[in-house]
């Protein structure tokens, strides 16, 4: 199933390394398609952000559903920005860069993983533990191509 999902190209995100940064962004440069990455955090819940509450780091625009939460991102960034630069979690372990869906997402340790889309999370609840391992050892040789 996934596989297949994968051989779409329209499918597959840019290249990260043709991005000015190593978060995937929508064309108008927003991470997370809009979404406050924080809320995931506090929430439990993915929640858009507000155009008025908007922070820029590592060459993308976040968003967020309150002050608190923007004043959050901005004293740890990395501790609520998206593991694998907000790409698809499975995606990458499978050696796929692959844009998510925002809905899709998994707090797992104290960070975020998110997902293309509701039958890949599926798959992705089978084994996490061993598809993290395995995105983390291929994560940084995706950037390279």
């Amino acid at each position: 199933m996934f596989s297949m999902l994968l051989g779409l190209n329209a499918l597959a995100a840019p290249p990260i390394n043709t991005l000015k940064n190593s978060f995937f962004a929508t064309t108008t440069d927003t991470a997370i398609n809009g979404y406050d990455s924080v809320a995931y955090f506090t929430n439990n819940a993915p929640v858009k952000g507000s155009d008025s509450l908007v922070w820029e780091w590592k060459g993308a625009k976040w968003k967020f559903s309150t002050a608190a939460n923007l004043e959050l991102f901005k004293a740890n960034p990395d501790k609520y920005a998206p593991q694998y630069g907000g790409y698809c979690a499975y995606g990458v372990a499978k050696d796929n860069l692959v844009k998510v869906d925002p809905e899709q997402f998994t707090i797992l340790d104290g960070k975020l993983y998110l997902n293309y889309d509701a039958s890949v999370q599926k798959e992705w609840a089978k084994d996490r533990a061993g598809f993290i391992k395995q995105a983390d050892a291929k994560f940084q040789s995706l950037l390279a191509k």
